[in-house]
């Protein structure tokens, strides 16, 4: 358009200049004087001929030069580029073809790399409908088709959830064959214990870790807790919690329940619970809410550090009902948190003997203080331990022994120390286990399944554990 516009300026300027000489002439009627010479007067227009004008154009037709050759070459690296993405939105359509068919079972990570190769070329056509005021027949087509793929993928990706749950079933399936093919390969090994049993001679190992899924909020809440009902014996035993804090890291404000396995993994009828109450504009009521990645689920309660105190708050899963307690001396808003992680001041956790705390007070300088809850929120007895709290990651209790956490780089941890509330002795031990991602916000174990549930980076993992036979070492 723009090179059509100037050479039609060109063309009505040159008509202009000889419109300009034309009108400059006239007939005039002359005489003859006395030696019969004939003689005219001339009579010069007052418009003499546009210089200046003639000059204007030019350097204007110098610089439309310019600008064709520009335009050429953009053309030409626009033509070199939209060969290039052609071929690959040829070789797109043929793999989003495959799995229009259901030819292949693709996992997130494929639709994510689809997603992004398909915004790439979109990218690249909005810059070419931009350079060509979008009068471009092809470039229009071609950004329809990109469009209507992109929304085909992101159907797909949803038909496929029930592809990434079959896969999910598989590989528990096979997971529980090599359990059965370990535990008959030799036979005296004795079998585990039973859940809930400390009929053990304490932790021996744990397994490879095992990614349920990301949190329902997303990749950017990677503070939390999740789990199942730590009770032994609950009647709950299907039901899963999920509690992402906000993105500041601190504060827990919603969390979400599940009725079955199948339903997490498909974000599927949650049950969503909000703590914090609504007072007037921007303005909210946060002391019912939690504080730090510490929450645990038991007995259809969740316990929790209440926001912004040293309180205890335990949460009724059914009424909604929240009771607190206070816990004298005990620190609170960051003030020995575990490391890399923050407002963890307050650490819940249960096993086969009932539901504990794990605090520290200024008195211990730091250190971890384990204190055994009852039902009504009061500590029935204090263990004092010589570990300094913010020199670990985290913690967790298995039949009435603390173990602790440590980095070892951004792929491990090692649980390198317990102390056994039974005999009042601690120690050192080295069990190395492997992590998806680099900071362990939060660190449960669960007597019913024997295992351990770990909210990774705003992802949701678990651990099998294993343990020495009774006439082992502990």
């Amino acid at each position: 358009k723009t090179l059509g516009k100037m050479l039609l300026q060109l063309l009505l300027a040159v008509a202009l200049v000889l419109h300009a000489v034309a009108s400059s002439a006239q007939n005039v009627t002359g005489t003859v004087d006395e030696s019969g010479r004939c003689l005219c007067t001339v009579v010069l227009p007052d418009v003499s001929f546009p210089v200046q004008r003639m000059e204007s154009l030019e350097y204007k037709a110098y610089n439309l030069n310019i600008s064709v050759q520009q335009e050429i070459t953009k053309i030409k690296n626009f033509q070199g580029t939209l060969s290039v993405y052609l071929q690959r939105l040829l070789n797109l359509t043929q793999r989003v073809e495959v799995m229009e068919m259901g030819g292949i079972a693709y996992t997130e990570l494929n639709f994510e790399i689809v997603k992004l190769e398909i915004k790439e070329m979109e990218s690249l056509v909005a810059q070419l409908r931009r350079s060509m005021d979008g009068s471009n027949t092809v470039v229009e087509t071609l950004y329809a088709e990109i469009l209507n793929i992109s929304i085909m993928v992101n159907q797909l990706e949803s038909y496929d959830k029930n592809n990434v749950l079959a896969v999910r079933r598989q590989i528990v399936a096979l997971r529980k064959r090599l359990q059965d093919c370990e535990t008959n390969l030799g036979q005296a090994t004795p079998p585990p214990p039973k859940y809930g049993s400390c009929d053990h001679g304490g932790l021996k190992n744990v397994s490879k870790p095992f990614v349920a899924q990301l949190n329902w909020r997303g990749f950017n809440f990677k503070y939390g807790g999740w789990g199942k009902d730590s009770f032994p014996g609950t009647s709950n035993e299907d039901l899963y919690w999920v509690a992402p804090l906000n993105g500041d890291g601190r504060i827990m404000e919603t969390f979400r329940r599940y009725k079955s396995y199948d339903d997490l993994l498909l974000y599927k009828n949650p049950i969503d619970k909000t703590l914090s109450r609504y007072v007037s504009h921007n303005n909210y009521d946060y002391s019912s809410c939690g504080q730090g990645s510490g929450m645990i689920a038991y007995n259809n309660s969740l316990y929790y550090n209440c926001y912004n105190t040293r309180d205890l708050c335990k949460l009724d899963l059914d009424s909604g009902a929240v009771v607190r307690k206070t816990l004298n001396d005990a620190v609170f808003n960051n003030r020995f948190s575990y490391a890399a992680v923050t407002f963890q001041d307050f650490d819940f956790a249960a096993d086969e003997d009932g539901l504990w705390v794990l605090y520290s007070t200024e008195q211990t300088a730091g250190n971890i203080n384990i204190g055994k809850l009852n039902s009504s929120l009061m500590v029935e007895s204090t263990w004092t331990t010589s570990q300094y709290k913010p020199g670990v990651t985290n913690a967790f209790m298995i039949c009435g022994v603390m173990y602790a956490t440590r980095p070892v780089n951004t792929r491990r941890e090692e649980i390198f120390y317990m102390y056994d509330t039974k005999t009042g002795q601690e120690g050192t031990l080295s069990i190395v286990i492997d992590k998806m991602m680099e900071t362990v916000q939060s660190l449960t174990y669960n007597p019913n399944d024997h295992k351990l549930y770990m909210y990774n980076d705003a992802y949701q993992v678990t651990y099998d554990v294993n343990f020495f036979p009774t006439t082992g070492p502990k």
